[in-house]
């Protein structure tokens, strides 16, 4: 992948990560549930840590693209 395709893949994941994590947010104030609980579901969720985990691997390989250019 060249560094256009890792930004847009990184564009759209946290996307959806943070869209994810605003749905979780809403829904838990609908339920009246605790901040502290909802933040707590939302750093448990599987879902979300592979989703941080993708975006650190395209930051990784974002970063060794730039480096391979210099």
């Amino acid at each position: 992948m060249d560094n256009k395709d890792l930004t847009l893949s990184k564009k759209l994941i946290l996307n959806y990560k943070e869209r994810l994590e605003a749905e979780i947010i809403k829904r838990s104030k609908k339920l009246r549930i605790p901040e502290n609980i909802s933040e707590n579901i939302i750093t448990s969720n599987d879902e979300i840590k592979e989703l941080k985990k993708a975006l650190e691997q395209i930051e990784g390989q974002t970063l060794h693209t730039h480096h391979k250019g210099e």
